[in-house]
């Protein structure tokens, strides 16, 4: 199943990332957040990457967010500058 989840994930970053600038705000990538995320919390980790990518834009401060051990939507605050 996970692997499944991950396979579009990893298409976009062969296929689709190389041809558009870098633009994610966060450490580590966005697509790198939803595969791990996936890896570390299965279905559940597909919702935190999209929540991830739609809280990745210009109005919010930028740095490390690593994916957290439990399962959140939010940003990991212990990881904020």
């Amino acid at each position: 199943m996970k692997k499944l989840l991950i396979a579009p994930v990893r298409l976009y970053q062969k296929l689709i990332s190389p041809l558009t600038p870098a633009s994610c705000r966060y450490h580590p990538t966005c697509s790198n957040y939803m595969v791990e995320a996936i890896e570390k919390h299965g279905l559940l980790g597909l919702l935190m990457g999209i929540a991830r990518i739609l809280r990745c834009h210009p109005f919010v401060e930028d740095g490390d967010d690593p994916v957290p051990d439990h399962f959140s939507l939010r940003r990991n605050h212990k990881s904020q500058k």
